[in-house]
């Protein structure tokens, strides 16, 4: 016997991603039912060689539902997910709303699958931040061997992260620069993202830094240690999926560069492709589709004691959301509602 699941946001580019992982992990599945917003009932999606109708967020029942998976913004979620989690039905949230919350888990399950385990608290467990997500997958084992002291941390995160609207943009921009009568003035973001490079995500604090990047800081700590200093400059690239992130580690201890790269060959969902050579790194294109978190470029700091550099790269539409939101449904099923 297996799970029933309910996926909501199932038109949008996660929801999708999410049906098509569910799938390709064959995920135990008895029973799915897909929801969206009002405005795109009836929309058809697929999964597997099934094709299925979205129904009536406003309507469903989520009475006798197993996990819910949600893939919509804060707003839907704050209204909609208390009711699932309130008729018995797990929710794994996408989103940002919950993630701070201190009842509920935050989860990468290469890294702390043990947290799961605090879902009972609100019947809610949260996906934490795409570009965390991938960069708490490298830091953890090294983590565990030499204890990280600091984290400086600069991102180039495709546009997608932002959206549909955010991939359009994109598209039809770059197309605008080679005809100079069909001018596509900057909407989703606040300056020309084609041919160009936006150091700001999200809303800007009292500080100075920007939510993403805060986002990157607490979500480290919480999902890793909450002794690790982090420092984050989030960039947008003109790039359709795939985020990028170099990353400077300083340890407590010694961690020389060959035993940092055998450590990271076996740890659970990375791949080390790091040659010396012309081409022998992971760029954003070559990661999509593929379930991996990409490390490259690994090498002394040697302008610290115990410093490291290295280069990651993975699909945020799947481990950055909807790959991460199935691990920790399948932890979830493991460790605690055993079915399946």
């Amino acid at each position: 016997m297996g799970y029933k699941i309910v996926v909501v946001g199932a038109t949008g580019n996660v929801g999708r991603e999410m049906l098509n992982i569910l799938d390709e992990r064959q995920f135990p599945v008895d029973t799915i039912e897909v929801l969206a917003s009002r405005r795109s009932i009836g929309t058809e999606v697929s999964f597997g060689e099934k094709t299925l109708k979205t129904k009536d967020l406003d309507t469903f029942d989520f009475t006798g539902w197993d996990i819910a998976l949600f893939a919509v913004g804060s707003e839907a979620t704050k209204k909609y997910a208390p009711i699932a989690a309130k008729a018995g039905c797990v929710v794994i949230d996408n989103s940002s709303l919950y993630r701070y919350d201190p009842d509920v888990p935050l989860v990468v399950p290469e890294v702390n699958p043990e947290a799961v385990m605090g879902y009972t608290k609100k019947n809610i467990i949260a996906n934490p931040n795409c570009s965390t997500a991938q960069m708490v997958v490298a830091l953890k084992p090294l983590h565990d061997r030499a204890r990280i002291k600091r984290v400086v941390v600069s991102t180039y995160q495709s546009v997608s992260g932002a959206g549909k609207d955010a991939i359009d943009e994109l598209w039809d921009q770059t197309k605008s620069i080679y005809n100079p009568v069909d001018n596509k003035p900057p909407s989703k973001f606040t300056k020309q993202i084609a041919f160009n490079v936006i150091p700001h995500i999200d809303v800007f604090m009292d500080d100075g830094s920007t939510k993403e990047e805060w986002k990157m800081v607490v979500e480290t700590k919480k999902i890793v240690d909450k002794d690790i200093k982090v420092t984050a400059t989030c960039v947008r690239v003109p790039v359709f999926v795939g985020h990028a992130e170099s990353i400077n580690i300083e340890f407590e201890d010694h961690l020389d560069e060959d035993e940092a790269r055998d450590i990271l060959r076996e740890a659970p969902g990375v791949m080390v492709i790091d040659k010396r050579e012309d081409g022998g790194y992971v760029t954003p294109v070559e990661c999509v589709g593929d379930f991996a978190t990409f490390i490259s470029r690994i090498r002394q700091d040697s302008t610290i004691d115990n410093g490291l550099n290295l280069w990651c790269v993975s699909d945020n539409l799947r481990k950055g959301a909807a790959l991460n939101a199935v691990q920790i449904a399948e932890t979830l099923g493991t460790r605690c509602l055993k079915k399946g």
